[in-house]
């Protein structure tokens, strides 16, 4: 059978925008899902209220629809783009822009739901609180689709630059990941930053008097739970920025893969890890706002430690692919 690159990178387009529509549409639906639920509940609970709750819904839902919206566009760019007349390099490339969409957006759309559901129950408990949980719901929801955000920016450099001066191999296995570094590296952070958010809006609800001491440790708690999505995009940036010299040993192409997937996978727990830790505070700091340096402070050296695995990820990560 002969080697036609044209119907390769055709094979690859359909693939490629398959996943990032298939692993995209998964986190929002569960998000979204997640949301409905705890609305109904929440309308069962103050019928008075099924207005209020029902828009703070929607746009609950909205928000956890975004990932999905970058997944889907990343989607319809890889079946619609002509694409042909490209190297083989160019096969890769389309690969992994649709697994970087459709992975990272997993997280996001699940991690943006939890605050949305909580928001309405919040609102059936809290009612004079209404808007103040929007907000704090629309902030915290808006925070875990950065990693989405980052997956999607990879995703379109892939599209959009020009790798055909650059040899083959390890090219195609540099890119490739690239791919995994940005999209498994997203999930962890999008989960942890929603379960952060989600106690937020519970915290708010039950202590009204402490909303803006808990949104301040919420947003704090969140950044910490980024930085391993961050390591990702870095270890994806320098994969597919740096350059390698043309070599046909399969041993350097897998070092540069594994970097990509080592980082990825790597950054999962911690920001699940992180997000709990967060979470566990700020619904304590809510109870007891006297507490809330200790509480503060115990929140993030337990980050930290938890933070050092995705870090010891990182520096295997470029042991592979400056010293390996």
């Amino acid at each position: 059978m002969t080697f036609d690159i044209d119907i390769w990178i055709q094979v690859a387009a359909f693939t490629g925008g398959g996943l990032a529509m298939g692993f995209g549409a998964i986190g929002a639906a569960i998000g979204e899902g997640f949301t409905a639920s705890e609305a109904n509940i929440a309308i069962s609970r103050n019928p008075q209220m099924s207005g209020d709750i029902f828009k703070g819904m929607l746009v609950g839902q909205a928000i956890a629809e975004s990932a999905a919206i970058f997944a889907l566009v990343v989607a319809m760019l890889l079946l619609f783009t002509n694409f042909s007349g490209q190297s083989v390099v160019a096969v890769c490339v389309i690969l992994a822009a649709g697994l970087s969409m459709g992975l990272g957006a997993v997280g996001s759309g699940i991690g943006s739901g939890f605050p949305a559901g909580e928001a309405c129950a919040g609102i059936s408990r809290q009612p004079a609180m209404s808007n103040q949980l929007t907000t704090n719901m629309l902030i915290g929801s808006a925070v875990c689709q950065t990693p989405s955000i980052f997956a999607l920016v990879i995703s379109f450099i892939l599209l959009f630059s020009d790798f055909s001066g650059m040899p083959v191999a390890p090219t195609w296995a540099a890119i490739l990941g690239a791919g995994f570094a940005a999209g498994f590296g997203a999930i962890g952070s999008g989960l942890g930053g929603g379960l952060v958010a989600q106690t937020s809006c519970e915290g708010m609800a039950r202590q009204p008097t402490s909303a803006s001491t808990v949104t301040n440790i919420m947003l704090l708690g969140q950044a910490v739970t980024q930085t391993t999505a961050i390591y990702g995009l870095l270890v994806a940036f320098i994969l597919l920025f740096k350059g390698f010299a043309p070599s046909e040993s399969l041993g350097a192409a897998m070092a540069l893969m594994g970097a990509g997937v080592c980082m990825g996978l790597g950054a999962i727990g911690p920001g699940i890890g992180e997000g709990a830790t967060a979470r566990s505070a700020v619904r304590w700091i809510a109870r007891n706002q006297e507490a809330t340096p200790e509480l503060t402070r115990i929140m993030l050296v337990g980050q930290a430690v938890s933070e050092s695995t995705g870090i010891y990820s990182l520096v295997v990560a470029l042991v592979l692919i400056f010293v390996i």
